[in-house]
């Protein structure tokens, strides 16, 4: 069960059309109000943390949970 940030996080993947493997960068007032859930959701293998500052790519398994809501 994702919750409303999770979901929230996904729905900006979901508004972009990314898919598995590709990078999102969140900047400015999303990245400071998403930092900890986008942090959560690596941990949870739904994001990937890229070394680019703020990017983030979708997994196999955060597409999966993105569909799942849809």
């Amino acid at each position: 069960m994702l919750t409303v940030a999770e979901r929230r996080v996904l729905d900006t993947y979901q508004e972009y059309l990314i898919t598995p493997g590709q990078m999102l960068c969140f900047s400015g007032p999303n990245l400071e109000r998403d930092k900890e859930t986008l942090e959560l959701m690596s941990e949870k293998e739904l994001l990937t943390k890229e070394s680019f500052r703020g990017g983030y790519s979708l997994t196999r398994s955060g597409f999966a949970a993105m569909k799942d809501g849809e």
